[in-house]
């Protein structure tokens, strides 16, 4: 047994040319994913036309989305550029909480947003009941909580262990499955129970999760109006789509083969999940969105050919707005 005081985040080849190449793959897609959600966070928060419960989950989420990516990008590249591959104990025990916090929480607002599109579509009528002010700012704040619960539970699990061996991690960050194969033998097995006991708990919701759509769609595809349908379609699949693409690369990271020396699918579905969710959620929800496009125009003081309706005063002056 050893006293771990740092770890060597070993994840990419020692090869100089390549660690370059992969700072600057990630520098852009951290400063993509950086500017696209806060220009969302500004937009929602300065046009009165986006305060609904809708941009109000948005907004939160990319929040998140920042804190998520720049818990683990930014030291990655420094590391890069440096050659200096060390991170301390308490920074990786810092790591790993940020993280497991951000992604649950993250999760967490994806099945309010998917609670609140079948709220708008299954129940209009009752929509402004459903999700009043009131209700939206508790299932946000349910959200954060419920991820700084989670993360905490990880980071204890993870860092009570005792560690043995070499302190090289075969990753780009202080992964908890990547930790757990340094640490004595039998010393993870309550760690490793409660990260498959939280994969069914997260496989049970996805599961409502899609019942929900499946309501939806009946909805939807009761409405008269092919154009309705299609707006209805491209409202709901690119959230379905991220929430599948985030899932599965998560279950693939957590749930596959761990070893010494991991293989080139577990690291490549772990920068999947770490830097494509924050980059493309900008574009997929809110920046093809039409109200989105509008309020983006009057900030930089463009004007757009269509106009929208005039939108009653409210939380949820747009609540069957799709």
């Amino acid at each position: 047994m050893t006293l771990m005081k740092e770890f060597l985040l070993m994840g990419f080849s020692d090869n100089w040319m390549l660690q370059r190449l992969y700072a600057t793959l990630f520098l852009l897609s951290y400063l993509s994913a950086v500017m696209g959600n806060l220009l969302i966070i500004t937009l929602i928060t300065i046009d009165r036309h986006l305060q609904v419960p809708l941009y109000f989950f948005l907004k939160n989420l990319s929040f998140v989305d920042i804190c998520y990516i720049s818990v683990t990008v930014p030291k990655s590249i420094m590391n890069s550029l440096t050659n200096s591959h060390s991170i301390s104990f308490r920074e990786c025990a810092s790591q790993v909480f940020l993280a497991v916090f951000a992604s649950a929480t993250e999760y967490a607002l994806l099945l309010v947003m998917s609670y609140d599109r079948y709220a708008a579509i299954c129940h209009p009528l009752h929509y402004e009941a459903i999700m009043s002010r009131s209700t939206c700012v508790q299932m946000v704040a349910a959200s954060w909580l419920s991820g700084c619960i989670y993360g905490s539970i990880h980071v204890a699990g993870t860092f009570t262990v005792r560690f043995c061996g070499p302190n090289i991690v075969h990753h780009f960050f202080c992964d908890i499955p990547s930790l757990l194969t340094l640490s004595c033998h039998g010393e993870h097995n309550f760690e490793y129970m409660f990260i498959i006991a939280s994969c069914c708990f997260v496989f049970i919701c996805f599961i409502f999760m899609i019942i929900s759509y499946v309501h939806i769609f009946s909805t939807v595809l009761r409405i008269p109006s092919a154009q309705g349908r299609f707006k209805s379609f491209s409202t709901c699949m690119p959230h379905l789509t991220v929430v599948t693409l985030f899932i599965s690369s998560g279950f693939i990271a957590y749930l596959g083969p761990t070893s010494k020396s991991p293989s080139s699918l577990n690291l490549f579905m772990s920068v999947l999940y770490s830097l494509l969710p924050p980059t493309l959620n900008p574009v997929i929800y809110s920046l093809r969105n039409r109200d989105m496009k509008v309020a983006f125009a009057k900030m930089f003081g463009g004007t757009m050919a269509s106009k929208v309706l005039p939108w009653p005063t409210g939380w949820t002056g747009a609540k069957c707005k799709l």
